[in-house]
């Protein structure tokens, strides 16, 4: 509980942590948004302010050189003219007409300079006296300044001397001393009561040089120009042109003396409660006196909403990321325990797999250790002298153990299947021979039943085959066993072809698409369907329609045929498609979806009708797919049944009939190569199956409808002129003929042979399906042949028929025989604990002509097999009691090892060629699965066979390695 716990602990302080992250994040986003939008707001009110600072000192400047040259003109015009060019009337006049270059001015006035003793005659000439700003007459002073042209808009000014103010003196001694334009402390303008400043400008006498100093200047002095800047309306003006205006408040101050501003412009605001302003500097050319411009927003800033929304959004995320976190940590915590949960259940589960495998290999000995007994005793048994009655009862055991055998290979084939433990092997095989191996396996099952059983493969179909022949035939064995048990009138017909597509891959499978279809189904004339027995089959594709696209428009030529079809590259990968089509009960509808469940029947009735585990079509599609294919069923009750798989296979053009170790199936004979014969068979499909056999052989086969047609044929009539030449055979099928046609049959074939139609009369041949059917046809035929038909079954009656000369057999064609040459005479040692089984397999040996010795136990193994020793081999049982077969053969080698060391020493110094010394053991158990086997091969062993084994494990095992054994010591 302490880990839990903790991890809980560690993530509550997490969580926490998180939190006090994201506050933090959210409110450093708020800040920085928030100081964005600041940072905005001060960029966007500089440059306002900067702006309106800008223009006015621009309009000031331009007010500025219009007076200047106002002052120019006066000094060229008015000095030392006599009389004067300007007067009162002129000047106002002048002035008034050019106020537009002045926009910033309420009006300019001329005062001249005048010296006290000019002050009589200056005011005789004039006609009034000077009077002060108080409209007083002007004291005595050493200089006067008396306004003598003004413009109208500030007449009030004439007569005044400006030298009377102490501020208007001040400002004309700094005019005329700098020669530039001067302002004075701001004030309220006369009428209109506005907050304005004076601009003084000095006139000089013409011919003033540019650098002249201040004393040159001031002697050089002939008068002031002036004029007053309404400050208020100058700038309302100019705020009243620019946008934004309503956002912001601009104030302008004189802060000449900078410890008390004067308010030029503007309401006032007190300190500090201003949180954004800003100052420009405004140069009015004036040097003695400074100017500026203060900026500041109306109201303060919004706050915006990004600096609201985005904090809150970035906190919500980093809520939910801390939640997904948060979940993902519990997830991984608890697929961490699941995981360590599942590892225990996969340790107990590899534990139970190793104990199913052992139990498995137990049941499997413990059942097969006596059925070895019991099938071995009945072989023997069976060898002997019995009445017919007894032999009877001893087969009947016979086969009975036998099924239970197979019924045991099964459960353990699919228990390596579920095991993953199942390895397909890849070896050359007849896939035809093999087709006809499977089929003879239920002959007589069929002729019992009297249905039709026919295998045919399509020419484009490559003879020889790389793949798994003993799987490729339990698949087969499987669903033509459930075929012909399930059909009990009609037919079972296997088909093979190669998929439509070359380049299919090699999982798909042609699926059957007719359950449930309805569509018109062709019939003959007498009402029965176009398949192979006349009844309806559940697939139609098997149809002769369909059927007839699949043959070759041409005839065959035998073998040379088949291997030129084979693609010349033999690592070429062919998807063949097999159907197995019947025509019995069909699978009802709501059976359909559990077919392929292990020990699962259709229903009880079934299982009760028909026996069976239900493990078959399991382990079927089990080993299609491992093949690389699949399989599917098309059924309909009461109709029929087809399954279709697919196995892909390589192409291979050698022929597995010259390999003794792998042939499965005898070669057929070249003896009826070039030979004709008629086929008269009513149902196409058929009579195409029938053919194909005979094409097998060599027999060149024309198929027709009827005995009619037949004859005709062999007359030569219908245009066939081909057909003149020598036929051997007329091959009929039963249900074409009529007993009371015997007699018009001989007569018919008489009458051709007199008439010189035909040289020959060919042999007859009846076709029939039941040995109950011979006794019903006359005496017509040379020979009846039963049915289901094969190339081998086809050659052995025509042998017999045609008196045909057979090429003798190989040894290695003969198993027995085979067996016998390899066997006989040499030493053979057989290890075992169950005394039954040594007999057994001492007598299933010393059949084949070896001498055999037994003994019981692995210790007596070791012992006899010490250096040197007279065995050519050793089958050895693996569970024994003291020392198993495992560490009696690891012992053998060791011994062979060290034997052969001590030989190759010798031989290199005597200088003899060494041969190494190696005896082979097989493992002779109960034990097949997988596991077992590879024990076998890991101590030593060469080989394997399981109990019970028959003349084929023999034939197999022994050819392996006792011949191998042989060439390599020659």
């Amino acid at each position: 509980m302490g880990k839990p716990e903790a991890r809980s602990g560690w993530r509550n302080a997490a969580a926490a942590a998180w939190v006090l992250v994201a506050v933090a994040c959210a409110a450093y986003m708020h800040w920085h948004l928030l100081r964005e939008t600041m940072d905005r707001a001060e960029e966007r009110l500089v440059s306002m302010c900067e702006e309106r600072a800008r223009m006015l000192q621009e309009q000031f400047g331009v007010t500025v050189n219009h007076v200047h040259a106002l002052a120019i003109l006066i000094s060229t015009f008015h000095f030392e003219k006599f009389p004067s060019a300007i007067d009162q009337d002129t000047f106002a006049k002048y002035t008034a007409r050019t106020s537009f270059e002045r926009p910033l001015l309420n009006g300019v006035a001329y005062a001249q300079r005048i010296f006290h003793h000019e002050r009589e005659m200056f005011e005789n000439q004039q006609g009034w006296i000077m009077k002060t700003m108080k409209r007083q007459a002007a004291p005595p002073q050493d200089e006067y300044a008396p306004v003598i042209f003004s413009q109208d808009t500030v007449s009030y000014l004439a007569r005044i001397d400006m030298m009377s103010g102490e501020e208007d003196r001040e400002n004309i001694l700094r005019a005329r001393a700098t020669g530039k334009a001067v302002l004075t402390n701001p004030f309220r303008l006369l009428g209109s009561n506005h907050l304005g400043v004076v601009l003084t400008f000095a006139v000089y006498r013409p011919g003033l040089a540019a650098d002249a100093s201040v004393e040159e200047r001031v002697e050089a002095t002939a008068g002031y120009l002036g004029g007053a800047f309404d400050v208020e309306s100058l700038v309302e003006n100019l705020l009243s042109k620019l946008a934004g205006n309503q956002d912001i408040v601009v104030n302008v101050y004189d802060v000449t003396n900078a410890s008390e501003p004067m308010a030029m412009y503007g309401p006032q605001s007190p300190d500090g409660k201003v949180s954004l302003f800003h100052v420009s500097t405004l140069d009015f050319g004036d040097p003695f006196r400074a100017h500026e411009m203060r900026c500041r927003y109306r109201q303060k800033p919004p706050l915006p909403w990004s600096a609201i929304t985005n904090p809150l959004g970035t906190f919500v995320i980093w809520m939910l990321v801390g939640y997904i976190i948060c979940a993902a940590w519990s997830r991984y915590d608890k697929v961490s325990e699941d995981c360590r949960k599942m590892e225990e259940l996969k340790t107990q589960a590899e534990a139970a797999d190793v104990a199913k495998s052992q139990f498995l290999a137990t049941v499997s000995h413990e059942i097969r250790t006596p059925m070895n007994g019991v099938l071995g005793m009945l072989d023997m048994l069976l060898g002997t002298d019995l009445s017919m009655t007894q032999k009877d009862y001893a087969q009947t055991a016979q086969m009975c153990g036998r099924a239970l055998i197979t019924l045991i290979n099964d459960v353990l084939d699919r228990a390596k299947i579920e095991a993953g433990k199942l390895e397909l092997e890849a070896v050359p095989f007849d896939l035809r021979s093999l087709m006809d191996d499977v089929i003879s396996l239920f002959s007589s099952k069929s002729r019992e039943k009297c249905i039709e059983l026919a295998v045919f493969v399509c020419d484009d179909v490559p003879k020889v085959v790389i793949g798994d022949p003993w799987r490729y035939r339990q698949i087969l064995t499987n669903l033509v066993g459930n075929a012909v048990k399930f059909t009990e009138r009609g037919h079972v017909f296997v088909r093979v072809c190669l998929a439509e597509n070359s380049k299919v891959e090699a999982n798909q499978v042609l699926n059957g698409t007719m359950n449930g279809k309805d569509g018109k189904v062709e019939t003959t004339a007498n009402g029965a369907f176009n398949t192979l027995s006349g009844f309806q089959a559940a697939d139609e594709r098997n149809n002769w329609d369909y059927f007839k696209l699949l043959l070759s428009d041409k005839e065959p030529h035998m073998d040379e045929l088949e291997c030129d079809r084979s693609y010349q590259n033999d690592c070429d990968c062919v998807t063949l498609m097999i159907s197995i089509e019947d025509t019995g009960v069909g699978i009802p509808l709501h059976a359909q979806d559990r077919v392929f469940t292990p020990f699962m029947q259709a229903d009880s009735s079934t299982s009760r009708n028909y026996g069976g585990t239900g493990i078959g079509l399991s382990i079927s599609k089990c080993l299609a797919e491992l093949m690389g294919g699949q399989i599917s069923f098309t059924s309909r009750p009461f109709v029929g049944s087809t399954f279709t798989f697919s196995a892909v296979l390589k192409r291979s053009c050698k022929d597995t009939s010259s390999d003794s170790k792998r042939s499965l199936s005898e070669a057929l004979p070249t003896a009826f190569k070039g030979m004709k014969a008629i086929l008269v068979d009513g149902r196409p499909v058929r009579g195409a199956v029938t053919r194909y056999h005979l094409n097998r052989l060599g027999i060149v086969a024309k198929v027709v409808n009827n005995l009619s047609m037949g004859l005709q044929t062999l007359a030569g009539q219908n245009g066939v002129k081909e057909s003149r030449e020598k036929l051997s055979m007329l091959f009929i099928e039963n249900d074409i003929w009529r007993p009371e046609t015997d007699i018009l049959l001989l007569n018919r074939l008489h009458e051709l042979k007199n008439n010189g139609q035909v040289h020959e009369l060919p042999k007859l041949v009846l076709l029939v399906t039941s040995e109950a059917d011979k006794d019903r046809y006359g005496s017509a035929f040379d020979i009846v042949m039963y049915k289901p038909i094969r190339a081998s079954t086809i050659a052995s009656c025509l042998q017999q028929l045609l008196k045909v000369v057979m090429p003798e057999r190989k040894d290695n064609q003969n198993r027995p025989s085979f067996l016998r040459s390899l066997l006989i005479g040499k030493n053979i040692l057989i290890v075992d604990d169950n005394k039954v089984n040594l007999r057994v397999a001492a007598a299933a040996l010393k059949k084949y002509g070896a001498k055999v010795h037994c003994v019981e136990s692995g210790k007596d193994a070791v012992s006899l097999l010490q250096q040197p020793h007279c065995f050519d081999a050793c089958f050895m049982d693996v569970q024994m009691p003291e020392m198993d077969g495992f560490e009696a053969t690891r012992q053998i080698r060791q011994m062979e090892v060290k034997a052969n060391e001590e030989r190759k020493a010798l031989d290199l110094m005597e200088g003899s060629t060494f041969v190494e010394s190696h005896l082979p053991v097989l493992a002779m158990t109960a034990d097949v699965i997988q596991a077992t086997y590879e024990e076998c091969i890991k101590s030593g062993m060469d080989g394997y066979v399981s109990k019970p084994f028959d003349e084929e494990q023999l034939y197999q095992a022994v050819s392996r390695l006792v011949v191998g054994t042989k060439e390599s010591a020659v």
